[in-house]
Formats: C-alpha cells, sequence, structure tokens
C-alpha cells in the first residue's frame, strides 16, 4: 500500500517524497528519560527518528486498521517526538477491512490533534484490501486512483472567493436565528 502511494506522489511530480518505514526505522516502545516537548533526546534512534519527522513539511500516513484503531507502532512512533510535528498537515492513506481503515484513521486524529498537526478530510479509504492485492501487492481500482490524485485548487488566480454566503437557515428544533453574528456571511476560504 505504501509503495503503491509512494509512486503515486513521485508521479504527481510536485511533491519531494521521502518514504520512512517504521519497521526499518525500528523504534523500541518509547524509552526517553525526559517529556519529548524537551526535545533532550538522549537515544540515537530517536535523534534519528526526530531528524526525519522534522525535515518533512507535510505527511501522508499510510494506516491499517486494527481493533477499531490504528497499529501501537504508529501509536509509539507518534509520541517519540512533540515539537517537530506541530503545526504540519497530515492526510492519510487507510486501509482494512469494510471501514477501510477509517475508524483507524479517526482514533489516530486524536493523537495528532494534540500533536498540534492538521488533519486533512481528504484521504484514500481501501476496503475490503484483501479484494486487491495480487501476491501481496496493492492492485487499485480507478476510484483509489482518483482518489490519491491531488485536486486543482477551485478558486481563480487573485480572484476572491466567489461563492455565495447566506445565513443558515433556523433549524427545525425550533432555533429562530442563524447562528452567532461572527458565524454569518462569512467566508469558508480563509483567503478571501
Amino acid at each position: 500500500m505504501a509503495d503503491w502511494f509512494d509512486q503515486a506522489a513521485r508521479q504527481h511530480g510536485a511533491f519531494e517524497v521521502n518514504l520512512v518505514d517504521l519497521a526499518e526505522m525500528a523504534l523500541p516502545i518509547f524509552d526517553e528519560p525526559h517529556h519529548p516537548r524537551q526535545q533532550n533526546y538522549q537515544h540515537d534512534h530517536t535523534k534519528r527518528w526526530a531528524a526525519s519527522v522534522d525535515s518533512a513539511d507535510a505527511y501522508v500516513l499510510v494506516v491499517p486498521e486494527y481493533n477499531f484503531g490504528p497499529t501501537p507502532a504508529l501509536v509509539n512512533a507518534l509520541n517519540y517526538v512533540y515539537n517537530e510535528w506541530n503545526y504540519k498537515p497530515v492526510a492519510f492513506v487507510s486501509y482494512g477491512g469494510m471501514s477501510g481503515g477509517i475508524r483507524s484513521v479517526q482514533t489516530t486524529k486524536l493523537t495528532l490533534t494534540t500533536l498540534k498537526m492538521m488533519p486533512l478530510i481528504e484521504q484514500v479509504a481501501v476496503a475490503m484490501v484483501n479484494q486487491h492485492l495480487d501476491n501481496g501487492v496493492f492492485k487499485p481500482e480507478p476510484v483509489h486512483e482518483e482518489a490519491a490524485t491531488p485536486r486543482p485548487c477551485r478558486r481563480p488566480p487573485g480572484g476572491a472567493c466567489r461563492r455565495r454566503h447566506e445565513s443558515a437557515p433556523a433549524r427545525r428544533s425550533g432555533r429562530s436565528h442563524p447562528g452567532p453574528p461572527e458565524r454569518r456571511n462569512r467566508c469558508p476560504d480563509p483567503r478571501g
């Protein structure tokens, strides 16, 4: 799965891609004596991991789902460092059974937001992954290829947000106003 997405990202050409395999990183269960926020790393494996995380501008996590959640190796790797993750966007390629790994992604997002990362909504989710494997190699369907392809910005260059913004209608719950004034007629696009 990771190899497929790695190739898709490289073919796009707009990104410098560096595939990091947690198995190759071989992080033991967290063993630093100091909190990661202090960045007082004592072990070489932590220093290598911190440098790897810090060097990236954004991440795509390839995550399977086990028992409705992420793998312990991923949670351990996320918890090893703190500042190196801060304020960086993260997207997902998930896979599993019926859910396509979505439950794993949702659980992982709790940790990511605590690390001050910015999870994106867009993701590739592969349901029933075993049906898409040929001798252990992922064979994507068109829907997977499309989900892995970045979408161009729909905003015209130099143009303002042209969406029509109206106050939300009152809900059936009897609410008679469209919400707080600061949320009315506000463009959802922070650029315009």
